[in-house]
């Protein structure tokens, strides 16, 4: 099966089963306040229930005033507004990563089972990436887009090298031309296709569909047809638990 004969069975399934597709909207992760809970949420969501990364999310609320989220839908505020990525490296300071992770993100989860490393220790090592590359705030990320240099840093972290990590960054931080490939939009592309997709693959297939929906009059693009995926497939989870 093509990519293209593949993108219209899943515009074809999206048009039969999801009948709230023209009032999508992104869940409220995607309008954070600040970078670097862009930077949290990415490493902490892979390999498991989002729920387990939303009380991260709230357990860290106090080192950003618990000012979390800007306003739905809108763009990010001004920088004075913005606690930004060196700005945060201060406030953890010299505290371990056995430390982030015990006192302050109350979740010790690893990068992978096999020679991971805490999720803790890779946030730092992302945050500082950042900092090299001179990338504060969400106005800067835009430059790392198509910066390969930066991809290969970020895939060198132990856990990362997949690159879903670094995809769903820069969703989160405002692309909206990427998908996150996790295990909901892998099932749902199995199901569909019939086998596993690569990153690349479910990248190109998705692409296609929301341009498919577009031409059909639904305001779409990759990144919230990946979102409107995800919740139909965690919807499903749910009902099968």
């Amino acid at each position: 099966m093509n990519h293209s004969t593949a993108a219209e069975m899943v515009t074809n399934f999206c048009l039969n089963h999801l009948p709230d597709l023209k009032e999508a909207k992104l869940d409220r992760e995607y309008y954070y306040a600040h970078l670097p809970l862009c930077v949290v949420d990415s490493v902490f969501s892979m390999g498991v229930k989002y729920e387990s990364v939303r009380n991260v999310i709230g357990r860290i609320g106090g080192m950003f005033n618990n000012n979390l989220f800007r306003a739905f839908g809108s763009e990010p505020g001004d920088t004075s507004q913005q606690i930004s990525i060196r700005e945060f490296q201060q406030i953890l300071g010299s505290t371990t990563p056995e430390e982030l992770a015990e006192k302050i993100y109350g979740n010790r989860q690893r990068t992978s089972t096999q020679n991971g490393i805490l999720k803790a220790a890779a946030v730092n090592q992302f945050l500082q990436v950042l900092a090299d590359f001179e990338v504060d705030y969400f106005q800067d990320v835009p430059k790392l887009f198509t910066n390969k240099s930066f991809e290969l840093h970020i895939k060198s972290i132990p856990g990362q090298a997949s690159g879903i990590c670094l995809s769903y960054f820069f969703m989160l931080a405002g692309n909206d031309t990427l998908i996150k490939p996790d295990r909901m939009v892998e099932a749902f592309l199995t199901g569909i296709v019939g086998r596993k997709c690569t990153l690349a693959e479910s990248q190109e297939i998705l692409t296609e569909a929301s341009n498919l929906l577009g031409e059909q009059g639904y305001e779409m693009n990759p990144r919230l047809l990946d979102n409107v995926i995800w919740n139909y497939q965690r919807k499903l989870a749910t009902l099968k638990a």
